[in-house]
């Protein structure tokens, strides 16, 4: 058996969330943060997009908000350099990827190793990279689905922590495709969000085991 590199820790958690665009998965981790099903709370919602709808609706929640201008910066280490600062400045134990469309540097990944989590719209690690629907109709897969991962250097390459499966229906385009992954993306985000908190998610090796009960 692989040795045990990882056991997530059993506590009330300070989450950041990062995010480009509209923030789906953003909302539903939110509204299970709300309901008490995770036991955390959302400390900073940070976006390279100025006018990202999800850095809005979390301004309008009462959220902090911090949007950090790559721009601004000459480097990607450089702008990544800054996100740790913020990040650490918070004391943040868990980030969360939600449609935040910049690759990571090694520098950030390294700093909070099994301490990112992202959520792709396919089976990993079958399908990394974008349009990964129209990939997945392309190969004539029978099923795609999503999958919430440990980030890592590689894109789309970290453990996997959770996936669900969708079939690929015959008329399926690219956009009916992606809005059924998407109603599992909002299930199994926040679950694996809970299961982290919970002390129940332990790496051995590249593998992920879930635990009956918290460490």
């Amino acid at each position: 058996m692989d040795d045990i590199v990882f056991r997530s820790p059993r506590k009330r958690g300070r989450v950041a969330v990062f995010l480009s665009g509209r923030g789906s998965n953003f909302m539903a981790i939110r509204e299970a943060v709300r309901r008490g099903d995770i036991d955390a709370d959302i400390r900073l919602v940070l976006s390279n997009k100025a006018d990202a709808p999800g850095l809005v609706k979390a301004r309008e929640g009462g959220l902090e908000t911090l949007f950090l201008d790559p721009k601004l910066f000459t480097t990607r280490e450089e702008y990544d350099r800054a996100i740790i600062e913020e990040v650490e400045r918070r004391r943040i134990d868990l980030i969360c990827l939600a449609g935040y469309m910049k690759v990571l540097t090694p520098g950030l990944c390294d700093a909070f190793k099994h301490r990112i989590v992202n959520i792709h719209p396919a089976l990993l690690p079958s399908f990394p990279g974008l349009h990964v629907q129209q990939k997945a109709i392309d190969w004539g897969v029978r099923f795609s689905g999503c999958t919430v991962h440990f980030v890592a250097a590689e894109v789309d390459m970290g453990p996997i922590i959770l996936q669900a499966v969708v079939p690929v229906l015959q008329d399926d385009t690219e956009e009916t495709l992606a809005a059924r992954i998407l109603v599992e993306e909002h299930k199994i985000y926040p679950e694996a969000v809970r299961l982290y908190f919970g002390g129940r998610i332990e790496v051995r090796g590249r593998r992920v085991f879930i635990l009956e009960t918290g460490a």
